[in-house]
Protein backbone atom coordinates (compact mmCIF):
# COMPACT_ATOMS: atom_id res chain seq x y z
CA UNK A 1 0.00 0.00 0.00
CA UNK A 2 0.82 3.13 -0.84
CA UNK A 3 1.22 5.90 2.32
CA UNK A 4 1.09 8.84 0.66
CA UNK A 5 -2.09 10.63 0.31
CA UNK A 6 -3.71 8.04 2.82
CA UNK A 7 -5.56 9.10 6.12
CA UNK A 8 -4.85 7.63 9.37
CA UNK A 9 -6.10 6.74 12.80
CA UNK A 10 -3.12 5.63 14.98
CA UNK A 11 -3.27 5.06 18.88
CA UNK A 12 -0.81 5.46 21.64
CA UNK A 13 1.04 8.22 20.05
CA UNK A 14 2.36 9.76 23.11
CA UNK A 15 5.79 7.37 23.90
CA UNK A 16 6.97 3.92 22.34
CA UNK A 17 6.52 2.23 19.31
CA UNK A 18 3.34 4.60 18.61
CA UNK A 19 5.49 7.87 19.06
CA UNK A 20 8.19 6.26 16.68
CA UNK A 21 5.61 4.89 14.32
CA UNK A 22 4.18 8.74 14.18
CA UNK A 23 7.66 10.00 13.23
CA UNK A 24 8.19 7.71 10.68
CA UNK A 25 4.86 8.30 9.04
CA UNK A 26 5.28 12.02 9.16
CA UNK A 27 7.67 11.55 6.28
CA UNK A 28 4.95 10.74 4.26
CA UNK A 29 2.64 12.74 2.49
CA UNK A 30 -0.11 12.06 4.47
CA UNK A 31 -2.67 12.85 7.31
CA UNK A 32 -2.35 11.62 10.92
CA UNK A 33 -4.81 11.61 14.29
CA UNK A 34 -2.44 10.99 16.81
CA UNK A 35 -4.43 9.64 19.63
CA UNK A 36 -3.44 9.13 23.26
CA UNK A 37 -4.61 9.65 26.64
CA UNK A 38 -1.90 11.65 27.75
CA UNK A 39 -1.37 15.24 26.33
CA UNK A 40 1.32 15.07 23.22
CA UNK A 41 2.78 18.49 23.59
CA UNK A 42 5.98 17.72 21.96
CA UNK A 43 3.33 17.42 18.55
CA UNK A 44 4.02 20.81 16.84
CA UNK A 45 1.87 22.40 14.80
CA UNK A 46 2.79 19.95 12.18
CA UNK A 47 -0.16 20.30 9.13
CA UNK A 48 0.02 16.65 8.40
CA UNK A 49 -0.80 15.63 12.77
CA UNK A 50 -4.06 16.37 14.67
CA UNK A 51 -3.33 15.23 18.42
CA UNK A 52 -6.41 13.62 19.73
CA UNK A 53 -6.70 13.08 23.48
CA UNK A 54 -8.65 10.08 24.12
CA UNK A 55 -9.07 7.19 26.52
CA UNK A 56 -10.03 4.34 24.38
CA UNK A 57 -11.12 2.04 27.23
CA UNK A 58 -15.06 3.40 26.50
CA UNK A 59 -17.27 3.04 23.97
CA UNK A 60 -18.51 6.69 24.37
CA UNK A 61 -14.87 8.00 23.52
CA UNK A 62 -14.40 5.27 20.89
CA UNK A 63 -17.45 7.06 19.01
CA UNK A 64 -16.65 10.03 19.40
CA UNK A 65 -12.70 9.56 18.13
CA UNK A 66 -14.10 7.94 14.76
CA UNK A 67 -17.35 11.04 14.58
CA UNK A 68 -14.56 13.38 14.83
CA UNK A 69 -11.69 11.94 12.59
CA UNK A 70 -14.61 11.26 9.56
CA UNK A 71 -15.26 15.14 10.29
CA UNK A 72 -11.50 15.89 10.25
CA UNK A 73 -10.11 13.58 7.67
CA UNK A 74 -13.18 12.78 5.69
CA UNK A 75 -12.28 9.08 5.17
CA UNK A 76 -9.85 6.74 7.15
CA UNK A 77 -7.83 4.90 5.21
CA UNK A 78 -5.65 2.91 8.24
CA UNK A 79 -6.56 2.29 11.63
CA UNK A 80 -3.37 1.35 13.47
CA UNK A 81 -4.27 0.74 17.61
CA UNK A 82 -1.38 0.38 19.03
CA UNK A 83 -2.35 1.59 22.56
CA UNK A 84 -2.19 -0.89 25.25
CA UNK A 85 -0.82 -1.34 28.48
CA UNK A 86 0.87 -4.58 30.90
CA UNK A 87 0.50 -5.39 34.21
CA UNK A 88 3.67 -7.95 35.92
CA UNK A 89 2.35 -9.69 38.79
CA UNK A 90 1.95 -12.83 40.92
CA UNK A 91 -2.27 -13.40 40.79
CA UNK A 92 -2.99 -14.07 44.35
CA UNK A 93 -6.33 -12.70 44.50
CA UNK A 94 -9.47 -12.21 42.04
CA UNK A 95 -10.04 -8.94 40.97
CA UNK A 96 -12.54 -8.11 38.29
CA UNK A 97 -12.07 -4.62 37.80
CA UNK A 98 -8.63 -5.16 37.10
CA UNK A 99 -9.00 -7.95 34.42
CA UNK A 100 -12.02 -5.56 32.67
CA UNK A 101 -10.01 -3.01 32.24
CA UNK A 102 -6.93 -4.09 30.65
CA UNK A 103 -8.94 -6.64 28.26
CA UNK A 104 -11.22 -2.85 27.75
CA UNK A 105 -7.89 -1.08 26.94
CA UNK A 106 -6.24 -3.97 25.01
CA UNK A 107 -9.23 -6.22 23.01
CA UNK A 108 -12.55 -4.13 23.31
CA UNK A 109 -11.39 -1.05 21.66
CA UNK A 110 -9.31 -2.85 19.03
CA UNK A 111 -12.36 -5.19 17.96
CA UNK A 112 -14.37 -1.92 17.74
CA UNK A 113 -12.12 -0.36 15.92
CA UNK A 114 -12.30 -3.43 13.17
CA UNK A 115 -16.29 -3.43 13.23
CA UNK A 116 -16.15 0.61 12.39
CA UNK A 117 -13.41 0.86 9.75
CA UNK A 118 -15.72 -2.08 7.50
CA UNK A 119 -18.97 -0.21 8.00
CA UNK A 120 -16.93 3.46 6.97
CA UNK A 121 -15.13 1.43 4.19
CA UNK A 122 -17.92 -1.17 2.67
CA UNK A 123 -17.15 0.10 -0.87
CA UNK A 124 -13.71 1.33 -0.33
CA UNK A 125 -9.80 -0.54 0.15
CA UNK A 126 -8.68 -0.09 3.75
CA UNK A 127 -6.16 -1.26 6.39
CA UNK A 128 -6.30 -2.44 9.83
CA UNK A 129 -3.12 -2.73 11.76
CA UNK A 130 -2.99 -4.03 15.71
CA UNK A 131 -0.23 -4.74 18.13
CA UNK A 132 0.40 -7.83 19.56
CA UNK A 133 3.25 -9.18 21.07
CA UNK A 134 5.22 -12.38 20.82
CA UNK A 135 3.87 -13.48 24.11
CA UNK A 136 0.75 -14.72 21.71
CA UNK A 137 3.76 -17.88 21.23
CA UNK A 138 5.56 -17.80 24.19
CA UNK A 139 3.57 -16.41 27.30
CA UNK A 140 5.95 -15.19 29.71
CA UNK A 141 5.17 -15.85 33.79
CA UNK A 142 3.92 -12.77 35.00
CA UNK A 143 2.41 -11.21 32.29
CA UNK A 144 -0.58 -13.57 32.22
CA UNK A 145 -3.65 -11.11 31.67
CA UNK A 146 -1.42 -9.05 29.28
CA UNK A 147 -1.14 -12.20 27.31
CA UNK A 148 -4.92 -13.47 27.38
CA UNK A 149 -5.41 -10.45 26.17
CA UNK A 150 -3.00 -10.43 23.10
CA UNK A 151 -4.45 -13.72 22.37
CA UNK A 152 -8.11 -12.77 22.67
CA UNK A 153 -6.96 -10.24 20.00
CA UNK A 154 -4.90 -12.56 18.20
CA UNK A 155 -7.93 -14.70 17.77
CA UNK A 156 -9.95 -12.37 16.93
CA UNK A 157 -7.68 -11.71 13.94
CA UNK A 158 -7.13 -15.04 12.63
CA UNK A 159 -10.95 -15.90 12.38
CA UNK A 160 -11.67 -11.89 10.99
CA UNK A 161 -9.61 -12.17 8.28
CA UNK A 162 -12.20 -14.28 6.89
CA UNK A 163 -15.10 -12.19 7.04
CA UNK A 164 -14.25 -8.92 6.55
CA UNK A 165 -14.45 -9.42 2.38
CA UNK A 166 -11.50 -8.49 -0.24
CA UNK A 167 -11.75 -4.51 0.48
CA UNK A 168 -10.14 -4.50 4.15
CA UNK A 169 -6.53 -6.06 4.75
CA UNK A 170 -5.54 -6.53 8.36
CA UNK A 171 -1.88 -7.11 9.67
CA UNK A 172 -0.55 -8.09 13.01
CA UNK A 173 2.69 -6.73 14.61
CA UNK A 174 4.57 -9.27 17.37
CA UNK A 175 7.27 -7.07 18.75
CA UNK A 176 9.76 -8.77 21.46
CA UNK A 177 10.14 -6.44 24.80
CA UNK A 178 11.00 -3.14 23.45
CA UNK A 179 12.70 -0.42 25.09
CA UNK A 180 9.58 1.94 25.87
CA UNK A 181 7.29 2.90 28.96
CA UNK A 182 5.80 -0.30 29.23
CA UNK A 183 7.65 -1.52 31.87
CA UNK A 184 7.38 1.16 33.79
CA UNK A 185 3.73 1.22 33.75
CA UNK A 186 3.93 -2.69 34.35
CA UNK A 187 6.28 -2.63 36.94
CA UNK A 188 8.83 -0.29 38.18
CA UNK A 189 10.95 -2.80 39.33
CA UNK A 190 10.34 -5.92 37.53
CA UNK A 191 13.09 -7.52 35.48
CA UNK A 192 13.72 -7.12 31.88
CA UNK A 193 13.69 -9.76 29.47
CA UNK A 194 16.22 -10.59 26.75
CA UNK A 195 16.56 -9.53 23.86
CA UNK A 196 15.01 -6.00 24.04
CA UNK A 197 14.82 -4.00 20.63
CA UNK A 198 14.16 -0.20 20.12
CA UNK A 199 10.78 1.23 19.20
CA UNK A 200 12.12 2.43 16.22
CA UNK A 201 13.05 -0.82 14.61
CA UNK A 202 9.76 -2.03 15.73
CA UNK A 203 8.17 1.10 14.07
CA UNK A 204 10.39 0.97 10.69
CA UNK A 205 8.87 -3.05 10.31
CA UNK A 206 5.53 -1.71 10.70
CA UNK A 207 6.15 0.72 7.96
CA UNK A 208 7.60 -1.81 5.88
CA UNK A 209 4.43 -4.02 6.83
CA UNK A 210 2.08 -1.47 5.68
CA UNK A 211 3.42 -1.14 2.24
CA UNK A 212 4.09 -4.51 1.62
CA UNK A 213 0.43 -5.25 3.20
CA UNK A 214 1.76 -8.31 4.70
CA UNK A 215 -0.44 -10.33 7.54
CA UNK A 216 1.81 -11.07 10.33
CA UNK A 217 4.70 -8.56 10.88
CA UNK A 218 8.16 -9.94 13.25
CA UNK A 219 10.04 -6.79 13.90
CA UNK A 220 13.01 -8.92 15.92
CA UNK A 221 15.30 -11.52 13.59
CA UNK A 222 16.73 -12.40 17.00
CA UNK A 223 12.98 -13.79 17.75
CA UNK A 224 12.31 -15.39 14.20
CA UNK A 225 15.54 -17.60 14.34
CA UNK A 226 14.70 -18.20 18.19
CA UNK A 227 11.37 -19.37 17.17
CA UNK A 228 12.92 -21.89 14.51
CA UNK A 229 15.50 -22.82 17.05
CA UNK A 230 13.18 -23.25 20.14
CA UNK A 231 10.82 -25.49 17.93
CA UNK A 232 13.86 -27.79 17.15
CA UNK A 233 15.39 -28.11 20.78
CA UNK A 234 11.63 -27.42 23.03
CA UNK A 235 14.03 -27.56 25.90
CA UNK A 236 15.04 -24.03 25.36
CA UNK A 237 11.43 -22.95 26.16
CA UNK A 238 11.16 -24.54 28.93
CA UNK A 239 14.32 -23.59 30.46
CA UNK A 240 13.51 -19.96 29.43
CA UNK A 241 10.32 -20.27 31.01
CA UNK A 242 11.75 -21.64 34.33
CA UNK A 243 14.03 -18.65 34.30
CA UNK A 244 11.05 -16.26 34.08
CA UNK A 245 9.17 -17.95 36.79
CA UNK A 246 11.99 -17.79 39.22
CA UNK A 247 12.67 -14.44 38.60
CA UNK A 248 8.79 -13.49 38.75
CA UNK A 249 9.09 -15.12 42.26
CA UNK A 250 11.36 -13.37 43.53
CA UNK A 251 10.35 -10.15 42.50
CA UNK A 252 7.02 -11.43 43.97
CA UNK A 253 8.47 -11.72 47.68
CA UNK A 254 10.47 -8.91 47.33
CA UNK A 255 7.46 -6.45 46.42
CA UNK A 256 5.87 -8.02 49.67
CA UNK A 257 8.75 -6.99 51.77
CA UNK A 258 8.81 -3.65 50.66
CA UNK A 259 5.58 -2.86 52.02
CA UNK A 260 6.68 -4.49 55.34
Amino acid sequence: MNLNGKCIILTGTASGIGRSLLEQLLLYDLKVLAVDKEEQPWISDNPKVIPYKCDISKKKNMDQLFEFAVNELGVIDIFIGNAGFAYYEKITMEDWDRIEKIFCTNVFSSIYAAEKMLRLNRDRKYMIAFTASTMVEFPIPGYALYTATKCALDGFVKAYRHEMGNNGKLLMVYPISTKTQFFKTAGNTRPIEWPMQSPEQVAKAIIRGIQKEKSCIYPSKIYSWGRILSTAIPLISKLYMKKESIELENWHKSSLHSLE
